[in-house]
């Protein structure tokens, strides 16, 4: 649902990198090189990158609407 704040594996604070990965690849950048940039040298925090998928949009769809 929302990208962790830490990394799962290390526990390196990786949250506040989210918005502008997400920003750069939306331009077209390559994720290795806006990794390299944002300073996420570890394979175990780049993972939390290269594969975070949102599920926000998903779950929406069978949340109750109009029920109490």
């Amino acid at each position: 649902m929302l990208f962790p704040v830490r990394c799962f594996t290390c526990g390196a604070v990786i949250g506040d990198k989210w918005e502008d990965y997400e920003k750069a690849i939306k331009e077209g950048r390559d994720p290795a090189k806006v990794l390299d940039e944002l300073g996420v040298k570890r394979y175990c925090c780049r993972r939390m990158f290269l594969t975070y998928y949102d599920l926000a949009d998903q779950i929406l769809e069978y949340s109750r609407k109009g029920e109490p």
